[in-house]
């Protein structure tokens, strides 16, 4: 009796060794909600080549950040501007010396499939209050998701800004600014270029100049808690084969390969 406890024993530490060693196969990844398309193919490929395992939250650059201050188990942050990672590292809660940019992105104008609205030169001064007639115009919040910070900066720099600003539909994030375009909710959207793409419901009726905005910048690093095999796929992020899917969803790649 004694042995067969003995061997009971056995067979539970090593369950509970296993389980414990299973567990560090996972790595928490809190991203740009704009990213989830892309980002999702991304982490599979990952997984499939090394065994580590992805488990992502998606949402507004903003609201992650915050998460992550507060205490949340992310082991890397990839965010949609640079103003959130600098956050992050001034809250010394970012790894600033594994921070890099890795893509780059445009800031669009969409409307639904169906819309009379084919195309729109998005120029300064032009009438983007009119086009929305008594419709809203959707996108994130211009105080702190990043989509919102750059679609409000657009609007400022081109002198529209005003008279469009008592019309903003501001939303949690960029997807959810994107639905409410394809649903019919709002006529018009400003949302990223990749959002547009992986959208069946909105086509692209406008494109913001580059000048009228900062660079849309994704920079990645890894959390000051994160775990050892952060690195590997931060690393992985950079690869030949991360690019290929990238650039297939729409984004630009600045990020030198390493693979």
């Amino acid at each position: 009796m004694t042995r067969f406890f003995a061997s009971v024993l056995i067979v539970l530490t090593i369950g509970v060794a296993t389980g414990a060693h299973s567990q560090d196969k996972t790595i928490t990844v809190f991203a740009a909600a704009s990213m989830k398309n892309a980002l999702d193919d991304v982490s599979l490929t990952f997984t499939t080549r090394t065994g580590v395992k992805v488990v992502t939250s998606y949402d507004a650059s903003s609201a992650l950040m915050k998460q992550i201050e507060s205490g949340a188990p992310a082991d890397a942050f990839l965010s949609a501007d640079l103003k959130w990672m600098d956050y992050g590292v001034e809250k010394k809660v970012i790894n600033e010396s594994t921070r890099l940019n890795l893509l780059g992105n445009v800031l669009v104008l969409i409307a639904a499939k169906d819309s009379k609205i084919d195309h729109v030169d998005v120029k300064a001064g032009f009438d983007l209050a009119k086009l929305a007639g008594d419709g809203r115009i959707a996108t994130g919040d211009v105080k702190a998701v990043p989509v919102g910070l750059y679609a409000k900066a657009a609007l400022e720099k081109l002198g529209v800004w005003a008279s469009v600003e008592p019309m903003m539909a501001m939303t949690v994030n960029v997807r959810a600014a994107l639905a409410y375009v394809a649903r019919g909710e709002a006529p018009l959207g400003i949302v990223y270029a990749t959002d547009a793409k992986i959208e069946p419901g909105v086509k692209v009726i406008g494109v913001f100049p580059d000048n009228s905005h900062d660079p849309i910048i994704y920079p990645m690093a890894a959390t000051v808690n994160a775990k050892p095999e952060t690195m590997q796929y931060l690393a992985f992020l950079r690869s030949s084969a991360a690019k290929t899917i990238f650039e297939g969803y729409g984004f630009s790649v600045l990020a030198k390969p390493t693979s």
